[in-house]
């Protein structure tokens, strides 16, 4: 699988990621998304490293810690050979400290998160939104004093505006503090609003993304395309995504998605939309969660093939929405002074 720098660090990752967030108990904020634990658990990381995925990604707040105890349970002797992130700020009890990202609560989320993955060491830490109660500076420096103590060893952001992102990498800069490696953004073929100013900022500053919810919830699998009615009782339906995402749009989306995969043998709309994102500007891995094992293992296939350039071309044209200004003015009176942020997409080779 191809690996790819996480932005200007030395950590490279394999552009397919597995996302924990579906191990846990099936209960809770959380149970919608999935009760993977025990065997299936152990045999869908077993699948993901047998396919050249490095990187496992979790938080605190999935399943209540469950999430981190289970990957850690399943990567177990081979943690040495992987690397893991997981991520602080959401609500871990009732206490005035028990959320957010001041310098109390992150200290002792990254002590908590190291027990329970079973770790001495979290390769990749991210505050997992932004917290404008605490100043960015107590943030920025409990991170560097837990990369100093080894507990951590890169940092990275997720949920941020752009002007979040900036403001905090300036203060790295002054204060000589550890720097965000990488943000990890919501970014597929239907939410798109990234593009606008958080990948330019980070292909500028050199800060890779990590995708999350890369398939819209799964609608761009394309499964519920003729039967709608079966996504009542599915995460789809649970959290309302079919009706966040079933417009003339999606279904436009869809189309497209489904015929470039009849075009490439074995190629499922999953994969294709996959794909797209991989040859996205800025976009470092895409994070890929899966219920089944059969999810899983249609995912990485993606990795075996890429798009061509008018493929890449129809996805972009049907899935563009409106520009927001500034971008909108930049785009229309000065688009050839400004290259870089708007750059067409192009297919791997």
């Amino acid at each position: 699988m191809e690996m790819r720098f996480l932005g200007r660090s030395g950590l490279q990752l394999s552009v397919f990621s597995f996302g924990a967030m579906t191990f846990g108990e099936g209960t809770g904020v959380f149970g919608a998304v999935g009760d993977t634990r025990g065997a299936a658990a152990r045999r869908q990381v077993d699948i993901c490293i047998d396919a050249g995925v490095n990187l496992f990604d979790t938080a605190d707040v999935y399943s209540n810690g469950r999430s981190e105890e289970i990957l850690g349970e399943a990567l177990a002797d081979r943690r040495k050979r992987v690397l893991v992130a997981t991520k602080a700020f959401g609500q871990m009890g009732r206490g005035a400290h028990d959320q957010g990202l001041s310098r109390q609560h992150l200290i002792n989320a990254c002590e908590a998160s190291l027990r329970r993955l079973g770790t001495a060491w979290i390769d990749l830490y991210q505050v997992h939104n932004f917290d404008s109660l605490v100043p960015v500076d107590e943030t920025l420096r409990a991170l560097d004093d837990l990369v100093r103590a080894g507990k951590i060893r890169y940092v990275g952001c997720s949920n941020h505006a752009a002007w979040h992102l900036m403001k905090a990498l300036g203060i790295s800069e002054r204060r000589n503090l550890s720097a965000y490696i990488g943000q990890q953004i919501q970014y597929s073929l239907l939410v798109r609003d990234a593009e606008q100013e958080l990948l330019p900022a980070g292909v500028d500053q050199g800060v890779g993304a990590l995708v999350w919810s890369p398939l819209a919830q799964g609608y761009l699998s394309g499964k519920f395309r003729a039967r709608a009615q079966d996504a009542p009782a599915t995460r789809l339906g649970t959290t309302g995504g079919l009706k966040a995402w079933d417009s003339e749009r999606g279904r436009r989306v869809l189309d497209a998605l489904c015929d470039i995969a009849a075009a490439q043998p074995g190629a499922s709309p999953s994969q294709v939309a996959l794909n797209w994102l991989l040859a996205r500007p800025g976009v470092t891995s895409v994070i890929l969660g899966a219920r089944t094992e059969e999810q899983l293992l249609d995912n990485l296939a993606a990795a075996s093939w890429s798009l061509r350039a008018d493929q890449m071309a129809v996805l972009d044209e049907v899935s563009q929405g409106p520009a927001i200004y500034p971008n909108s003015h930049q785009r229309y009176f000065s688009a050839g002074r400004n290259p870089q942020l708007f750059a067409r997409s192009k297919a791997r080779h």
